[in-house]
């Protein structure tokens, strides 16, 4: 799977003398053996840094070359390692060649929406015009529901195709059966030893599934799907010779499964390194119109990258499910040809991420708020639930992942309101940290009867429940997950690869890293330590941003920021520093803004500069 074998981080030797950060973590040195280094740097010439980066990450003299140029006719797999493929596949051909009604039930998410244009694409590539339906997030959940189902049953769909769900959906399937639908499930969520009735499941993350395909997005399952299905319609004939049919060329919609890849935060490895890299080849040339404008109106004027994806365009394709209509994603991404109808859908989604963050910013000062008196009275938690009235369900897992960042430890958010049928439900989302499987307590839950739904992956889970029984699920996560959080916290270490000086700190070094690329789950952008550097300038700046200006002690200087801290201890900590000398850990980006590109640091911690940074343990 050509995964990094690093070294566990309990074992790389700690910073700072083993004293806590400013933001109260203990800092680790990543380990890589010198030998290595020099081996890796004299067999493919790399500079220093990028060999380091590299052997700290376990990535092998002789897997490095393929490590660092990813390329899919290296990494793709035979589609028919997932179980059910075959089935899927043929059933799915059959359906083409038949001229059947084609459904295309996805999901609100980035995963989803790319999973469903991607097939979308394929299907209108051939002729076939497909149903599609995207359930809206407040009145219809997640997943497939019956009501859904029957109307995509009555519009004239025999097959309907899940992307991003349905490993869960047993009614709604069961219902689908009932009716003559035929169901083809694509997902990747964590699944029970049952499955729900389908011609085909192809999850990697199913029990039986032989290891080996678990980091996969749905996007990246769908991708594998149609390449098993044009590989069918090919040995049918489709294509030949005299047929006015062109066979689809997959790699032209790599793109959507970059961005779906990156926005699921599933491991960069394997296949999935080469999908993001050789995507974000395909979204440079900008021949999506919709991604182009969806670009656009977030004012990206660099080549794009995975931090793009992520932190730009992937929001605003969330925006429309979590705070608007769900479908506005999946219709931009799949092909429109109206230029206005484009621009009008893009404009529209950058306006809902705005709405979005304001939501956003007042259920994490609730919910901050909450935990806080909590914490106040005495109270200490291994995985913090909180919940409120008229909490946006659409916002839950942002501040979710808000407050891990700032707890250090799993959260569930929940919201609590009335369904259409006047019942008052707690619906909700939870993020956890590595080593706490969220996804598999919230599947126990669910087994128990506390949970009414929930199921998703070892670091995000969605669930619904009577808002009564809150207590009792703050305690049954307590019990289930308490020791693993406490072994996860005690290993916990900030890792660090490299250090250098504010001096070292240049675009040459800068050119150097991103030749790691493309970064993410499982490839962290490379963390650098700058030791002993005094905060010559220090100010506050857009929303809750801290801005400094950095000095050596050679005089060189350099510009750093401190991103979302303003309102908490750690940026008080920065603004109140002018003048004083702090070590410093972040990332090392290009800053374009202006005439002339600079090297800029965003700071994810500091500690005093009085404290050691010699390694020990």
């Amino acid at each position: 799977m050509n995964k990094p074998s690093a070294r566990p981080s309990e074992d790389a030797p700690l910073l700072l003398g083993g004293a806590l950060s400013c933001s109260g973590r203990r800092w680790a040195m990543r380990p890589a053996d010198e030998r290595l280094v020099q081996g890796m740097r004299q067999a493919h010439g790399l500079a220093d840094a990028l060999a380091r980066l590299l052997v700290a990450r376990g990535i092998s003299i002789e897997e490095a070359a393929r490590w660092l140029n990813p390329s899919l006719k290296a990494l793709l797999p035979d589609p028919y390692v997932l179980v059910g493929m075959e089935a899927a596949a043929e059933r799915l051909a059959s359906a083409i060649l038949a001229g059947e009604r084609i459904a295309i039930f996805g999901d609100y998410d980035v995963d989803g929406a790319t999973s469903s244009a991607l097939m979308v694409r394929f299907l209108r590539a051939l002729g076939c015009e497909p149903l599609i339906h995207i359930p809206d997030r407040l009145s219809e959940g997640y997943g497939p529901n019956i009501p859904a189902i029957d109307a995509l049953h009555e519009r004239g769909a025999s097959l309907m195709v899940t992307v991003d769900c349905g490993t869960m959906s047993f009614a709604p399937l069961e219902r689908a059966a009932e009716i003559g639908l035929d169901v083809i499930v694509l997902d990747h969520h964590k699944a029970e030893p049952a499955l729900p009735q389908a011609v085909a499941i192809v999850n990697p993350n199913r029990l039986d599934q032989p290891a080996g395909m678990e980091y996969l997005a749905a996007v990246g399952v769908t991708f594998l799907t149609l390449v098993a299905v044009r590989r069918l319609l090919r040995e049918r004939g489709l294509f030949g010779e005299g047929e006015t049919l062109r066979e689809p060329d997959l790699l032209q919609w790599l793109d959507l499964v970059a961005l779906g890849t990156v926005c699921d935060m599933v491991p960069l490895v394997g296949v999935n390194r080469a999908f993001v890299m050789q995507g974000l080849k395909v979204m440079r040339r900008r021949e999506n119109a919709g991604l182009r404008a969806l670009a656009d109106v977030a004012r990206i004027d660099s080549p794009v990258d995975a931090y793009h994806l992520g932190f730009l365009l992937g929001p605003r394709i969330n925006a429309g499910g979590r705070v608007g209509e769900a479908d506005l994603g999946t219709r931009l991404l799949s092909g429109l040809e109206d230029e206005a109808e484009i621009m009008t859908i893009a404009a529209r989604l950058d306006e809902l991420n705005r709405e979005r963050r304001e939501i956003e910013d007042s259920v994490l000062a609730a919910g901050l708020a909450d935990i806080l008196r909590r914490q106040e009275a005495g109270e200490d938690r291994a995985v913090w639930v909180t919940a409120g009235e008229g909490w946006h369900v659409g916002v839950v897992g942002i501040v979710a992942s808000r407050l891990v960042q700032r707890f250090g430890r799993p959260a569930v958010v929940l919201g609590i309101e009335q369904d259409e049928r006047g019942v008052v439900i707690a619906r909700g989302s939870a993020r956890s940290i590595a080593g706490v499987d969220i996804g598999a307590a919230v599947l126990e839950a669910v087994e128990t009867g506390l949970l009414m739904k929930g199921g998703g992956h070892p670091m995000a889970a969605g669930m619904s429940l009577v808002p009564e029984k809150i207590p009792e699920f703050q305690a049954f996560l307590d019990d289930l997950l308490g020791q693993a959080t406490a072994r996860a916290i005690d290993a916990s270490r900030l890792m660090i690869d490299a250090s250098t000086s504010v001096g070292g700190c240049d675009l040459d070094l800068v050119a150097e890293l991103e030749a790691a690329a493309p970064f993410g789950i499982g490839n962290p952008a490379p963390r650098l330590m700058v030791p002993s550097a005094r905060i010559v300038r220090a100010d506050r700046v857009g929303e809750r941003h801290v801005r400094l200006i950095l000095a050596g002690g050679d005089g060189t200087r350099l510009k750093a920021i401190a991103f979302r801290v303003a309102d908490e201890p750690f940026g008080e900590t920065l603004l109140a520093g002018q003048g004083e000398r702090f070590h410093f850990v972040g990332q090392l980006k290009k800053d374009d803004w202006g005439a002339t590109p600079r090297p800029q640091l965003i700071v994810e911690d500091a500690a005093p500069g009085h404290l050691s940074i010699e390694p020990g343990k």
